[in-house]
């Protein structure tokens, strides 16, 4: 049954939640659209740039926003007879998560999926495609195994997703999830790095957006606190003035 699964496809999700398990590793990358998947209690958009790891018997939940196309790729036990191969995937499948990728390798991957979209019978070519995917990623993963003195958390993943994502709630297990580090890791690594708790170092990001958007915009406060990822108007201005000394409105004014 499992030798029977097909290794890789281009599949778009329902807007209706589903969830499951299954007894093989699964890589998932967004090709268009928007994606919501919950893996291990940790909830995340997923859109072009962003997927996920799935290990075997690891229950998701996954529904598709609007219209949307992942490229799916399904590890079973002896997809690989390459001693190599399989000790990439070992290193890829340490444990489930999300991840980011880089431009070239977005631009790889959509060549990919393209090529497996236009031949769906060839099985040549669509094992030739996973190995160069797994290639691909295993090449631009940063797994973390441990924390140590030299370990760094790349912060351009962090601001990137949360330049994204900064009209939705972000929660901590959530950055923590894209750089594959446990959240006590994260955070541990995160403050000793930026010298900020992450929901501090997230309401400082939301804030520079709500004062760009005062300078640069006639939006009303509550269209900013909307935007800027704010539960409403009043909890907008009052962590705009404890962290400002100022009121949004006043700001404007000033302005």
């Amino acid at each position: 049954m499992l030798q029977k699964l097909q290794p890789s496809t281009v599949i778009s999700l329902a807007q209706t939640v589903s969830s499951h398990c299954h007894s093989h590793h699964q890589i998932v990358i967004s090709l268009s659209g928007q994606s919501e998947f919950n893996i291990d209690g940790v909830t995340s958009l997923i859109y072009p740039g962003l997927g996920c790891l799935v290990m075997a018997n690891c229950d998701h939940t996954f529904v598709g926003v609007g219209d949307n196309e992942l490229l799916v790729i399904n590890l079973p036990p002896g997809f690989s007879h390459n001693n190599e191969m399989e000790q990439r995937i070992t290193q890829l499948f340490s444990h489930s998560g999300y991840f980011n990728l880089d431009n070239q390798s977005q631009q790889l991957i959509q060549l990919l999926a393209f090529e497996m979209k236009a031949n769906p019978d060839d099985q040549l070519l669509q094992q030739a495609c996973t190995m160069t995917l797994l290639c691909i990623l295993q090449r631009h993963f940063k797994i973390a195994h441990g924390v140590n003195s030299s370990q760094r958390i790349d912060i351009d993943i962090i601001d990137n997703f949360i330049q994204r994502n900064i009209n939705h709630k972000i929660s901590v297990s959530q950055l923590a999830a894209i750089v594959f580090l446990s959240e006590s890791q994260f955070y541990a690594l995160f403050k000793a790095q930026t010298a900020f708790t992450p929901q501090r170092y997230i309401l400082q990001k939301r804030l520079q957006l709500a004062k760009q958007l005062l300078q640069e915009s006639k939006l009303t406060l509550a269209d900013i606190a909307q935007i800027c990822g704010f539960a409403g108007q009043s909890s907008f201005s009052q962590a705009f003035r404890r962290l400002c000394g100022i009121s949004p409105a006043r700001y404007q004014r000033q302005l």
